[in-house]
């Protein structure tokens, strides 16, 4: 019991310790129609190979699985192909882990599986964190970076898309303390956008979506198939359902 109680409160302190890392603000939803739109994960793996896969690699996925969103081979060899020379190859970067942890304080993580293990109860799933993170960087020049994050604060790793969406400050507001009505506490109010970039937002906010939407497509490439397969498998066991139940009452109405 008391190994029991200990792993419940270890547990309950690595979710405090996440929701922490994540940051308090409202997720948004992640357009879940671009998952069926191929040209959108198209671009979405465009993206990825070019601001993605220069740290972060996604070795669990070969580049040969892009023809599952309608990529050719040689497609996939003239505009995707830079880490390596073989379509069969996985995801992996040229980037000696040694200098990654001198140079970024770590290695960046594997990308295989992101959308699929930043899901959090009563937040999201994975991929709404990641369309909210990609879109919610800014400007701070207490951090070693220069830039801030208000889906993750303090993050460690700096804006990679910051030509596309340009350069913004977070503005915060004065606000009473609900608790404490002799205090104030500073609340978000918006963005201030410093400098533009080369994509309007409505833009960039597609242009996110396409990345995640490949992001999340990456984790599971098989998801589609797997969905449809599920519903002739519940159709095949609802009506083996009636024909089992059927049977029985023939079988014990012989019997009677």
């Amino acid at each position: 019991m008391k190994r029991l109680i200990a792993s419940l409160l270890a547990a309950f302190a690595l979710a405090g310790a996440a929701r922490a890392a994540e940051g308090g603000i409202e997720w948004d939803r992640f357009p879940e129609q671009k998952m069926t739109d191929m040209v959108a994960l198209q671009n979405g793996a465009k993206l990825f190979v070019n601001y993605c896969l220069n740290c972060h690699s996604a070795a669990f996925n070969r580049y040969n699985r892009l023809q599952d969103i309608g990529l050719s081979e040689a497609q996939i060899k003239q505009n995707l192909l830079f880490a390596t020379d073989k379509v069969g190859d996985t995801m992996k970067v040229s980037m000696d882990p040694k200098n990654a942890k001198e140079w970024f304080g770590g290695v960046p993580p594997d990308l295989t599986v992101i959308a699929r293990s930043r899901a959090a109860v009563g937040k999201g799933s994975g991929a709404d964190y990641l369309y909210t993170y990609l879109r919610t960087y800014y400007r701070d020049p207490t951090k070693a970076t220069g830039w801030n994050n208000l889906a993750f604060p303090g993050v460690g790793m700096p804006h990679v898309l910051w030509q596309l969406q340009g350069q913004r400050v977070a503005v915060y507001e004065e606000v009473k303390d609900p608790h404490d009505a002799a205090k104030t506490m500073q609340r978000f109010a918006g963005f201030e956008q410093i400098s533009p970039g080369t994509m309007s937002k409505a833009e960039y906010d597609s242009a996110v979506g396409d990345l995640v939407a490949y992001m999340q497509w990456m984790g599971e490439p098989a998801q589609r198939d797997r969905r449809h397969l599920g519903v002739f498998v519940l159709l095949f066991l609802a009506v083996f359902t009636v024909i089992a139940w059927r049977l029985n009452a023939a079988y014990w109405r012989d019997l009677r």
